[in-house]
């Protein structure tokens, strides 16, 4: 039985893959001289926190004076990018109706990112979310204290936050890594939400109860 919702937030709530990719290639192109390749993207950028990007960004035999450095600057650039072109700010078509129908029916929920803490409290500026969620401590980030994605326990704690059991809740995830931590945490249903990546992946996974493009009807269709 479904309790509880547990949604990511970029690539699901707010369709943000692309600006993200081309504030990772901004950098890249200024110390590497080269793109970002999509199999590099899809298998060590999307989906993962900044600490495991970096190791693939700036080995450590690179020994880069500034290594610390590299995401705060990513991410300064993306929140310029997203600032740049506020045609975009906007939530995946029925987000806001499926989160006061969530809110409505008493049915707990919470996001679950791979984001660190400045994006988190850009987002709160910049969305309606404090309508759902009171404050960034309400839902789960990346804070440093916990593996990222396909690790568990992002997805773990999102449950924990919701005093529910894993299997009692309902994941939905864009990226093949948050699917696969999903999995490895035991979540009862998990919806993949229009994969830019490893879409054909995806939709024969077994595991993954349904591929949606929108939230329209999303509580009676999959909650209810």
């Amino acid at each position: 039985m479904i309790k509880g919702v547990i949604f990511d937030f970029n690539g699901t709530l707010f369709k943000d893959t692309d600006l993200q990719e081309k504030a990772w290639q901004h950098l890249f192109w200024e110390i590497h001289h080269r793109d970002i390749g999509p199999t590099e993207y899809r298998d060590h950028f999307h989906g993962r926190v900044n600490d495991v990007i970096l190791d693939y960004f700036l080995p450590p035999e690179m020994n880069y004076p500034d290594r610390e450095t590299i995401p705060l600057k990513k991410e300064i650039i993306y929140r310029q990018i997203v600032r740049e072109n506020p045609q975009l700010i906007r939530f995946v078509p029925g987000v806001v109706e499926t989160l006061d129908t969530l809110t409505r029916q008493g049915i707990p929920f919470t996001i679950a990112t791979a984001s660190e803490i400045t994006n988190v409290r850009f987002y709160f500026e910049t969305f309606p979310l404090e309508r759902w969620f009171n404050g960034v401590d309400s839902i789960v980030y990346d804070d440093g204290t916990f593996p990222g994605k396909p690790a568990p326990d992002i997805f773990l704690k999102a449950a924990e936050k919701l005093h529910l059991s894993p299997a009692d809740c309902i994941v939905v995830e864009d990226s093949l890594s948050g699917i696969t931590a999903a999995k490895n945490a035991g979540i009862g249903r998990i919806i993949a939400m229009d994969p830019d990546l490893n879409r054909a992946q995806i939709e024969a996974d077994p595991q993954v109860f349904a591929v949606i493009d929108n939230f329209e009807n999303f509580y009676d269709r999959y909650v209810l």
